[in-house]
């Protein structure tokens, strides 16, 4: 149950796109004064370091976050202003301008949250190791009362938080989706917080992979949006497969797992400027991470 570890994963392309939605989502949340609570149900240890042994097995940031700020478009004037942000809030984690500090979705909220406006951040995390991990690295923050760790089933906890006191929420659903049982979980976890808090937002990541559990989330948190009444966006990101992972492997070579070449947000009453955002944004994340055959970028909408 717990052999998922995000380190292996941290900064990849995947984590681009779900990082680069939840900067827009947050920074449109907190443009309104009144205070918000952040709950990210699968929150890892937080705190990633590229260089570790964890990333440097997989090299995974190597086609994601590495490949990105090493771009033209890093430094390019007419980068799409989600893109430039989420770059923006990188660069604040590696001020000598060195690749080595990647933060989760934990940091990235909390860097984004108001002391002022009383915001609260909530971390859940089963992994005992990462749970651990977690809270050192949140201790570095002195974030006081803005942040709560626990070491608990996000699924489960969630509840007791919706609604919240100001009534205003986003909801992070990110599991590893290592036990197939995940996909149906967050459908019936979706489900059961659009009855508890109708107008939260609430945000789900996902791998695109061969798994018909994985083809069919996304239709599935459709028809719930829809049946709710609700506003939904769905945005892909497949960067494409590379022409080393799908060559022909001679006698004795070992072979290259083709890892994870694709990856979906879908998000439950988004907010109005995400689309077009991410439709400017989306193109010049395939041309700067694109890699073979089968890339590509979709967004769609709907209520």
């Amino acid at each position: 149950m717990f052999s998922y570890r995000h380190g292996f994963h941290a900064g990849n392309h995947a984590d681009v796109l779900k990082h680069m939605v939840l900067i827009a989502v947050l920074k449109h949340l907190t443009a309104k004064p009144t205070a918000l609570t952040v709950v990210d149900t699968h929150a890892g240890a937080g705190l990633y370091r590229l260089d570790s042994d964890f990333a440097g097995t997989s090299g995974e940031a190597v086609d994601g976050i590495t490949k990105l700020r090493a771009s033209p478009l890093a430094k390019d004037p007419a980068a799409a202003p989600l893109i430039a942000d989420y770059l923006q809030l990188l660069a604040g984690f590696n001020p000598s301008g060195k690749n080595k500090i990647y933060p989760g979705s934990p940091f990235v909220a909390q860097s984004l949250l108001r002391k002022e406006a009383r915001d609260k951040l909530w971390l859940f995390e089963l992994h005992p190791t990462d749970s651990k991990s977690l809270v050192t690295h949140v201790e570095q923050l002195d974030a006081g009362r803005q942040v709560t760790i626990a070491r608990e089933d996000g699924f489960e906890a969630l509840r007791k938080l919706l609604p919240p006191p100001a009534r205003r929420a986003l909801v992070l659903i990110d599991p590893s989706y290592e036990m197939k049982d995940d996909y149906g979980r967050v459908t019936d976890c979706i489900e059961e917080s659009l009855k508890r808090f109708p107008t939260g937002t609430y945000m789900v990541w996902y791998p695109v992979i061969p798994r018909p559990e994985a083809h069919s989330l996304p239709r599935r948190l459709k028809t719930l949006a829809n049946q709710a009444g609700k506003p939904w966006l769905h945005a892909t990101l497949n960067i494409g497969q590379s022409p080393e992972r799908t060559k022909v492997v001679t006698p004795g070579e070992k072979p290259v797992r083709p890892g994870l070449t694709a990856s979906g947000v879908f998000l439950v009453n988004p907010p109005h400027t995400l689309k077009p955002a991410l439709q400017a944004a989306l193109p010049q994340l395939v041309e700067a991470l694109g890699r073979g055959r089968g890339q590509s970028q979709a967004v769609e909408s709907g209520g």
